[in-house]
């Protein structure tokens, strides 16, 4: 999969179907769109190309900041995953937000030989949104292109959405996050020097920076896939809060990588949340909280066993 920054570099080898959003976490609804895009694109000799905006266009016009379920560099691994040929990343600017819809679709047709713009009824671009899907269709057939239009997937019977995502993971229902995006969760970062008290403990942990502004999910205990920058997979049990027992107050994400002896220090590493174990707890002494401990890894080696299997 080829990535560009500017459309004027593009110069495609032939025609494109394009799917334009933020498409953060590249959920179910994401994967069925621009997987059906993709099938019909090669089909018709053409290319697969996504366009999304970075940052968020929300945090150029003015929203409130919305924590992001995937980078755009995780989002390209999973794109490419999907077969899409071209992945089109362009800085959001005000000019950018003030350009007109027709504008910005005879910019596609020009750079991207776009023949057909993939979305879901709720779409619109251009400035101040003009450009919705039937003010789309009629500029399509004076431009040359054809918009498809795909109906939002629906599990368990409600509409699968970033936004139903991020609810998900803020109450700490990975399963129902997990049912949504068709994977676990995942959050990386780099790790970074703590306090070492797991190594104390007997349980060394692994402690996580994710970047700015990912979500991460709520206070508690999960069973998790850790994979690292140099030695693979390993269960894991990660911690998310404040330990509360040793009276800290900073919020943290520890990994104890199950059997683990090595230095993970200043790697990236990346946890897949597979399911939540408990709430955090305030224990009467770190006795009990080494005994609990040792529940949670007994639980997550059944629970991570199974999902393997």
């Amino acid at each position: 999969m080829k990535i560009i920054h500017d459309l004027a570099v593009a110069n495609p080898s032939h025609p494109t179907h394009i799917a334009i959003g933020t498409f953060d976490g590249i959920h179910r609804g994401h994967q069925q769109l621009i997987g059906t895009m993709t099938e019909t694109a090669h089909q018709a000799g053409h290319d697969a190309a996504v366009l999304t905006f970075d940052p968020r266009p929300g945090a150029m016009l003015g929203r409130s900041p919305v924590a992001a379920l995937s980078t755009v560099q995780e989002r390209a691994v999973l794109l490419e995953e999907l077969q899409v040929d071209l992945l089109v990343v362009l800085r959001f600017t005000a000019a950018v937000a003030g350009t007109s819809a027709a504008r910005f679709a005879a910019s596609l047709c020009q750079s991207l030989q776009m023949k057909e713009l993939w979305a879901g009824p709720d779409f619109a671009l251009g400035h101040r949104r003009e450009g919705n899907v039937d003010y789309l269709q009629k500029l399509g057939r004076r431009m040359g292109f054809a918009m498809r239009v795909v109906e939002p997937l629906r599990w368990k019977g409600k509409v699968v959405s970033s936004t139903r995502i991020r609810a998900a993971l803020t109450a700490g229902d990975v399963a129902e996050a997990n049912g949504c995006l068709g994977r676990p969760y995942y959050l990386a970062g780099q790790v970074v020097y703590g306090r070492a008290l797991g190594r104390t403990l007997g349980v060394p942990t692994a402690n996580l920076a994710p970047p700015a502004g990912r979500l991460i999910p709520a206070n508690g205990v999960y069973a998790c896939t850790a994979r690292t920058e140099r030695a693979g997979s390993w269960p894991a049990v990660t911690n998310v809060g404040v330990r509360p027992t040793i009276a800290d107050d900073e919020l943290t994400v520890e990994a104890h990588l199950l059997d683990f002896n090595g230095d993970l220090y200043g790697q990236q590493l990346g946890l897949e949340f597979v399911a939540r174990l408990r709430d955090e707890q305030v224990f009467p002494s770190l006795n009990v909280l080494v005994a609990k401990m040792q529940e949670d890894i007994a639980q997550a080696r059944q629970i991570l066993a199974n999902d393997e299997g």
